[in-house]
């Protein structure tokens, strides 16, 4: 189970889905999961062995690569060549690369063609979500396209709410906390999210005051966008970004309401986390998310500014709701357990292998 790149995508999305599968087979029955697949531990390594004319790769039974770099082409040739199947996940898509950092969009379509191609040498392509796989079936692959959950840790989770206070503190929050997790995209709707704080901040209402916080890295750096620069530099006054925080935990006992206007996403794992901590959560309307969540009963969708400004005062004005959400949006979290993450996979283990 290979994540090339792996200490570089511990922050991402990514990198939480390939720990989650990981965690999840732990308990499983006949799987012994090699997450380093190099002799000798490192690619440069396994280079060097290769020039020497050895073998660069452990033995391996079925290979599930979850990225799609050199060192992945690597395995999947290796696994070609021992006959043994090849798992591909699907993690990421052109689609939802574009707006990710600059020049992002540019390079896009030529990922696209890429990602076809070496999707494509798998025997089963796994993805996040029945969105996912239907985008990729667009391209198109030729293997058989398989959705399984990315899953929450919801032992991962335990704990958060006696980080409240002290992540508030640290961060000068107070009233009602708008939130959200993760890299700072504008992808992820980062103008929706500064621009909605701006409207309520200035706005007469009696739903209180808003804060609006976003946890999760960001870069301002020649890869940054232009639109992440202007809003992490220049904020409106009630927004805050925290930057990298090293127990997320705190983000979710901090925040009182969820917010993710993203625009494209393959299934969201921080929205799931916010879930699991029984938090309401307020998500652009997509289709992906209409897949695994109800609009009313575990979660509000919205499609305008407008419907957004409407979701944030209704949870703060009636906490009932706000509860009722929470609570069902905690049993629809647990449908993405741990556990039924490695029964899908178990299963699908088997079946490529046929045992």
């Amino acid at each position: 189970m290979y994540l090339e790149f792996a200490d570089r995508l511990q922050r991402s999305g990514i990198g939480t889905a390939a720990s989650h599968q990981r965690r999840a087979l732990e308990s499983a029955e006949k799987v012994e999961v090699v997450a380093n697949p190099w002799v000798d531990e490192s690619l440069s390594s396994g280079l060097r062995q290769l020039l020497r004319g050895r073998s660069a790769l452990k033995q391996f039974d079925l290979a599930h690569c979850n990225l799609f770099g050199p060192g992945s082409l690597a395995v999947a040739r290796a696994a070609k060549r021992r006959d043994v199947p090849l798992i591909v996940h699907a993690h990421v898509t052109a689609e939802d690369f574009q707006d990710s950092f600059r020049g992002s969009s540019t390079i896009a379509p030529a990922l696209r063609r890429y990602l076809r191609w070496f999707y494509s040498r798998a025997d089963l392509v796994l993805c996040p979500s029945e969105h996912t796989k239907r985008r990729l079936e667009t391209y198109p692959v030729t293997p058989a396209v398989e959705p399984v959950s990315n899953g929450v840790d919801r032992g991962a989770l335990q704990g958060f709410e006696q980080l409240r206070d002290q992540y508030r503190d640290r961060f000068d929050l107070d009233g009602t906390v708008v939130f959200t997790v993760g890299n700072v995209f504008e992808r992820k709707g980062l103008s929706a999210f500064c621009e909605l704080a701006r409207d309520l901040d200035s706005a007469d209402t009696e739903s209180g005051d808003f804060q609006f916080a976003w946890f999760g890295p960001y870069d301002t750096g020649p890869l940054a966008s232009k639109t992440v620069r202007r809003w992490v530099t220049q904020p409106p006054d009630n927004v805050i970004f925290t930057g990298w925080v090293e127990d997320i935990r705190g983000a979710f006992g901090a925040g009182d309401i969820y917010l993710f206007p993203t625009h494209e996403e393959n299934q969201g794992i921080a929205a799931l986390e916010a879930m699991a901590c029984g938090k309401p959560v307020v998500l652009r309307d997509l289709d992906v998310f209409r897949e695994y969540y109800t609009d009313g009963e575990d979660c509000l969708l919205c499609e305008t500014r407008a419907d957004f400004e409407r979701a944030l005062r209704r949870l703060s004005e009636d906490p009932d709701l706000a509860a009722r959400l929470g609570q069902n949006a905690r049993e629809t979290a647990a449908e993405h357990s741990l556990e039924e993450v490695q029964k899908r996979l178990s299963s699908i283990y088997r079946e490529q292998l046929r045992v």
